[in-house]
């Protein structure tokens, strides 16, 4: 099973780059998102999508998040909360 931040490559097209997204679908079928590590004119080259049996794992090292990182580990939200006098 490929994990995110897993360095991967396709074996029919020879595209590479760092798995950052997964889908799986109703009967079985997982996708995942490939974004290239190479810019094409300063910008950020479009992920694509490959079924997992296409990919093999380069590397398994995953870059690591700064601590200083805005992201959040997600989760469930709360229930919101009607005001009084709203």
């Amino acid at each position: 099973m490929i994990k995110l931040g897993n360095k991967v490559k396709d074996t029919v097209t020879g595209f590479q780059g760092i798995a950052t997204g997964r889908t799986e679908w109703m009967y079985g079928c997982a996708r995942i998102c490939v974004e290239p590590q190479e810019l094409h004119d300063g910008k950020p080259i479009e992920g694509q999508w490959f079924d997992e049996q296409r990919l093999e794992v380069i590397s398994d090292d995953r870059p690591q998040v700064s601590k200083d990182s805005s992201a959040t580990t997600g989760g469930p939200r709360r229930d919101p909360v009607q005001r009084k006098g709203m």
